[in-house]
């Protein structure tokens, strides 16, 4: 038997987790650096989490979609005030492919538009129309199609690789994008637009500020659904609930996964009721979506943000992370640049002098990482990124131990 290998890259079979640490079943120790991708956001097995977990066991631990469990509706007012919306209604599923697929049924079905645009960089998820809507081939897509149809990409402004200051990239960027969709689409054939607010897979981009306002502004005035992908930023991760928060966006519809439970299957799409409530009864479903289970977790965890306000705590981490990796920029000219918000940073390696990707050099410092019981995560179309997404949870002493090895790693080069 072969089980296969998602990421080769790693090397750690761990068989208990506590706080920001994995053991190995030797009983080495590693500190995660990477947060399960961003999944670990309260930390693994945090006591009061595994408390609602256990209790709900005891209780009921299964039964399907068809029917709403008291949890479902505890969490969903939960979500649905954290989102921003007056009037809203919520669908649960298991995973961030599986809810940006719904979102785009939603948005389709709202507004019988076939088109959905996408941004470069983008990434979506792993089924055939997440597929689609990603936008790296290797390794995401390469010999998997054909894939599902009506999918437009659009320039995303990617500040290190464009010319200019962040307002003027932010407008030229807003042209290309609605200047595209109306010669080569027409707006009034587009379902919806779905960006990450901050690209994930695609390397941490981070849109210049005005971008995300302007884009729902144009989506709004055209009549089409605004979506935000937060799987990856959601829930305190960048040191707002949501990573739209950073400028007043609301979306039409929120995508939520990864930090929403902790550790434990759960997604969500949460939108406007009138976008939502278009779609005919049993339109929308899936065995697992919500279950019991799942839904104690997400209680568990967001009640743990809140008492444990790591909000907060993401936005301090990001002010040890970021200041601390832009001294190493200052020290190794591989790092090209430093970018992220809150617990969501990452470098690009270049090699020296040059804006080129060093692959080499991002492969190099994981190995290391991982070697000195650190471990870190790659990202970025270029495959020249290396992301730091910690526990929220994580100590400010654990969270320079683990710099002090990655300065450790980059002097190794």
């Amino acid at each position: 038997m072969k089980l296969f290998d998602v990421y080769p890259l790693f090397q750690v079979e761990p068989v208990k987790a506590q706080g920001a640490y994995l053991y190995d079943k030797e009983g080495t120790e590693y500190l995660d650096f990477y947060g399960g991708h961003a999944v670990m956001s309260v930390g693994h097995s945090h006591p009061y989490y595994v408390e609602k977990i256990t209790n709900q066991l005891n209780n009921i631990g299964f039964y399907s979609n068809s029917v709403i469990n008291n949890l479902q509706v505890e969490f969903a007012e939960k979500l649905g005030k954290i989102s921003g919306y007056d009037n809203y209604s919520l669908f649960f599923c298991n995973s961030g492919a599986e809810a940006v697929e719904n979102a785009v049924k939603i948005a389709r079905h709202y507004t019988k538009r076939p088109a959905i645009v996408v941004f470069e960089h983008s990434y979506h998820g792993r089924t055939n129309l997440t597929m689609a809507l990603t936008a790296k081939n290797m390794p995401y897509k390469e010999g998997f199609g054909p894939f599902a149809p009506e999918v437009y990409r659009v320039p995303m402004p990617y500040s290190f690789h464009w010319v200019g200051d962040q307002a003027t990239i932010s407008q030229d960027a807003i042209e290309m994008v609605t200047h595209k969709i109306e010669k080569e689409i027409g707006a009034h054939n587009v379902a919806a637009i779905l960006i990450e607010p901050i690209q994930g897979e695609g390397g941490f981009i981070v849109p210049p500020k005005g971008f995300l306002p302007a884009l729902a502004k144009y989506s709004k005035d055209n009549g089409i659904v605004f979506i935000a992908d937060e799987v990856q930023t959601g829930f305190a991760r960048t040191g707002h609930m949501f990573a739209v928060e950073e400028e007043g966006v609301v979306p039409d519809m929120v995508v939520t996964a990864k930090g929403i439970a902790g550790g434990l299957p759960l997604a969500a799409v949460t939108g406007r009721a009138e976008v939502m409530d278009s779609v005919h009864a049993s339109g929308l479903g899936g065995t697992y979506g919500g279950n019991p289970i799942a839904c104690a977790a997400a209680l568990g965890a967001m009640e743990t943000m809140e008492e444990e306000n790591l909000v907060a705590r993401a936005r301090h981490i990001g002010e040890i992370l970021g200041s601390s990796l832009r001294e190493l920029a200052k020290k190794y000219p591989v790092i090209g640049e430093v970018r992220g918000r809150g617990a969501m940073q990452a470098i690009e390696l270049v090699e020296p002098g040059t804006k080129n990707p060093n692959t080499a050099a991002m492969s190099a410092v994981v190995k290391y990482c991982q070697s000195q019981g650190v471990l870190v995560l790659t990202a970025g179309t270029y495959s020249n990124v290396v992301r730091f997404l910690p526990p929220l949870v994580i100590t400010d002493e654990l969270l320079k131990d683990a710099l002090s090895v990655l300065d450790d790693a980059f002097a190794s080069l």
